[in-house]
């Protein structure tokens, strides 16, 4: 209770939630017996490092179920490297998250030892998940047969990015947009988006999958789409970024283009605001289970901060943790809290 106070009030780091609880101790006594006083900066280490990961993020997902409700829309999955947790040769913590497209909080998450084990983790954090109904967006990284037979099976559709690592079904979505790039009636959806100085241009467009992708590899997949973008930064125009699909469910252009920038949208925030909010990034955690647990935590606040409603005022994530630090009734309201 006191690491999740902590990071709520815009502390990062186990020395910053104990010097927090020190600062607190009076206040914490509210809330808390505290017989033997409150923890050292090694005690907050030691926990993270002997915490069964795996518990702690069954009880996440049962918190975050009871919280958010009934669930609709896109999950985003994606996987992000704990860059400060590598050292001595060790490689960095990698962590895969499913994510909430339309309230942009985290549902679970997965660890893997390197970016070539997603493959393997992705199932994983997949069956602990409730998805039916839910259209599930992966990168190419998760473009995997077994994936996609997976996703189909537990009731959900899946959105699954088309490169390299599937050289047939790439070539075979590739050469159907050739072939019908001429063609009328082809469903296309044009869209400008303007914004921070950075104007993007995307062109969306879909093909039926019927025979183009094979059943028997791809289940029920029914869409193929292509997105092409340009982006413009003042006087400075990008090369064309063209990007392929393949989809169980049946979508129109607008609808692929609304799914990709949704999952595009989640990965992008959730990495940058633990990287920048939260200082993951920065973290030089790296024994046991600390670095997982760590994670998890700060992706717990995350969830706090974006469903709490207490906070009218708009801002940042940044200024809303600062606003728990400096209102203590607010810390109260957020937290749920009632004196002892």
């Amino acid at each position: 209770m006191i690491a999740v106070s902590a990071v709520v009030s815009d502390c990062d780091t186990v020395e910053d939630m104990a010097y927090w609880a020190r600062a607190k101790e009076t206040w914490l006594r509210k809330f808390l017996a505290l017989t033997n006083g409150v923890p050292s900066e090694e005690t907050f280490l030691r926990v993270f490092r002997v915490l069964d990961p795996k518990q702690f993020e069954s009880a996440f997902r049962r918190w975050v179920g009871g919280i958010v409700g009934a669930l609709n829309g896109s999950i985003a999955v994606d996987g992000k490297t704990v860059r400060g947790s590598g050292s001595g040769g060790e490689s960095a913590s990698r962590m895969v998250s499913a994510s909430a497209a339309d309230l942009g909080i985290v549902l679970g998450q997965e660890k893997v030892s390197g970016k070539s084990n997603e493959i393997t983790a992705i199932p994983e954090l997949l069956e602990a998940l409730y998805l039916k109904g839910f259209l599930v967006s992966i990168d190419a990284m998760g473009c995997q047969k077994k994936i996609a037979s997976q996703i189909t099976d537990q009731g959900c559709d899946y959105l699954l990015a088309v490169k390299g690592n599937q050289p047939t079904l790439l070539e075979a979505v590739e050469t159907a947009f050739i072939d019908q790039c001429q063609v009328e009636g082809v469903d296309r959806h044009h869209e400008v988006q303007k914004g921070h100085g950075r104007l993007v241009e995307q062109i969306a467009s879909v093909l039926p999958a019927q025979g183009i992708v094979t059943p028997a590899d791809w289940p029920e997949c029914k869409t193929i789409g292509r997105i092409d973008s340009l982006r413009k930064i003042g006087d400075k125009e990008s090369d064309l970024e063209r990007r392929y699909y393949i989809s169980s469910r049946v979508l129109t252009a607008e609808q692929l283009a609304v799914a990709a920038r949704a999952h595009w949208g989640v990965e992008n925030r959730l990495h940058w605001i633990l990287d920048v909010s939260f200082g993951e990034d920065g973290s030089t955690i790296r024994k046991d289970s600390a670095p997982q647990n760590l994670s998890l935590l700060k992706k717990i606040v995350l969830n706090m901060i974006r469903l709490d409603t207490t906070h009218k005022t708009k801002g940042s994530l940044r200024l809303k943790r600062k606003a728990a630090a400096w209102d203590d009734d607010l810390w109260i309201s957020m937290l749920g809290l009632s004196q002892r």
